[in-house]
This record gives structure tokens, sequence and C-alpha cells, in this order.
């Protein structure tokens, strides 16, 4: 269908700021204006793109046509560059990427390209690549190597993960060590649904994947500090809580059993010449930062 890039600004800025109202006095119309334009669209699209809310969200076909006008955005970007003509930035890169990468490497990744605006996903890294696959983000970090269709995928190394907890937690939980019947009863920490990090470690180091009694807490900070507090034990990485290892105000629950989950950068080939500054500092940081 021929698009309307009016009518995907409206839609754009109505999942952007949540409301009709955020929509209007963003793209500087009326309420009613942003109204019509987007029915409009749905009209010419021949489904709903927003769900009303508080606050508004998109629909899967809606997502993924205001991630497409975000697209054009940085091509319009990439070529004012080319021309020396640069106008003000009101495209978003939409980016799947993991909590854990979040909180050790990738905000000094984005940091290095101030002249781009972000709009950031967080998922885990078995699922970051399903946002490329709807068309939904433009680039994302993942575990996945094989490149997701019309993508570009680099390797930027590996991060590390311990098994980890408070002594106090390992002395009233596991003070005959880490047994089946012992990890079954302790109390551990899980990021969300997704996790299996957990489950993936037990499987490989004890010999069995129970279900044990679990904390949901889905911050990577958060986990070190329950870990810290004794509330469970959980799957930290190793960047992150280097200073707690160092100190023994964390430790393994099991010695020399490290978990490594290797991490790609994967990106929409379209827009390889527009993200090529963001991809050579995300592959800079990474390889500063993980283990080659």
């Amino acid at each position: 269908m021929q698009l309307d890039y009016a009518q995907l600004a409206a839609l754009a800025a109505i999942l952007r700021t949540g409301s009709f109202d955020g929509a209007a006095s963003e793209l500087g119309i009326t309420q009613s204006a942003v109204s019509q334009r987007l029915k409009a669209l749905e009209d010419r699209a021949g489904t709903p793109l927003v769900l009303r809310g508080q606050p508004c969200t998109g629909t899967q076909t809606g997502r993924r046509l205001a991630a497409h006008l975000d697209q054009v955005g940085m091509l319009e970007g990439a070529l004012a560059r080319d021309l020396n003509a640069l106008t003000p930035r009101t495209a978003r890169l939409r980016i799947a990427v993991t909590a854990d990468s979040l909180a050790i490497w990738f905000l000094h990744a984005i940091a290095a390209v101030p002249d781009l605006l972000f709009d950031l996903v967080v998922d885990d890294q078995n699922f970051s690549a399903d946002w490329l696959r709807r068309g939904e983000v433009v680039a994302a970090v993942t575990a996945h190597e094989a490149p997701v269709a019309g993508c570009d995928s680099l390797a930027l190394g590996h991060l590390d993960y311990v098994a980890s907890a408070s002594p106090a937690y390992m002395a009233r939980w596991f003070p005959d060590g880490v047994t089946p019947q012992s990890i079954a009863r302790a109390p551990m920490l899980i990021f969300d649904p997704k996790d299996q990090l957990q489950h993936h470690w037990m499987r490989t180091h004890v010999g069995t994947a129970p279900t044990p009694p679990s904390h949901r807490l889905p911050s990577s900070q958060g986990f070190v500090d329950a870990c810290l507090l004794g509330l469970g034990w959980g799957m930290n990485p190793a960047p992150l809580i280097k200073p707690q290892l160092d100190s023994g105000a964390l430790v393994p629950i099991l010695p020399n059993a490290p978990h490594s989950t290797p991490l790609y950068w994967q990106s929409t080939r379209l827009l390889r010449p527009a993200l090529a500054p963001l991809t050579q500092a995300v592959k800079r940081t990474a390889r500063a930062t993980l283990r080659a």
C-alpha cells in the first residue's frame, strides 16, 4: 500500500508518547488531527494499529509501521550527512538489547554516537532476534549467530556468568555443598519467565535442573543487590560483580563452574551505511568488555 508519512508520523508519535494528547503536542497539531490521521492510516491498512489505553500501545502491524518511519528517517539522515546539510534528528533507532549488556557496556557504545536518538527494547538474548524478524527494530544484541533475513551478523564476544551468592547464604542453604537435593530447596533469582540461564547452569554443573523456589527480579543490578542481601543465588555477569568477587562479598556457589553466552550484533542490511558509526561503536565497546 502507498504510505502517507504525515499519517505515519501521527502513529509513531502516539506510540512514542503513549497518548493522543502527547502526540498532538509533539507534532504541533490538534488531537482531532492526530485522530483523523490515525483513522485514515488504519482504514488504509485495513487493521487496527493502536491499542487504546493508559498508555496507548501499538498492535504488531502498528509497531512495524512506526519502525518503518524511523528507518526512513535514518536513511534521510544519512543522505543529509552526505550532502553536508544535517537537519535536527527526529528518527529514533529502535534496538533490542539484553538487560545485562545494557547494564555493563551498551550505554557506553551508544554514548559514542551522540548525534543519534535511541528507543531501547530490553529482552532476553535468546529472544531479541525475534524483534528483528518482526521488523520492529533495526538492530539487536542477540545470542543467535545465524543472520536474520536481511540482516548482517557480527560476533561481539562472550559474556561470562558466575552462579554466585553471599557467604551467609551459602552457609545457610549449602552447608554440605551444592547437591541435587540442596539446590532444589535453595531460593534462586530469575530475571523473567524467559530466563533459563540458571536451569542451563544446573543441568551442566549439577546434573539436574529442578525448579527451586525463586524470586522474579527484572534488573541486572537488582540481581547483584539481592544476592548480597542473601535473598537467593543467581547467574550474575562476571564483569558486573568483579568487585564483589574480589572482596568476597559474593562467592561462586561452585568453584570453576562458569557459564558463557556468545553475543552477536545483528543489524538491518538496508541501513548498513547509516548504522555504520553505531556498529563500529558497538564492536569497539563490546570487544573491550567481553571475552573473545
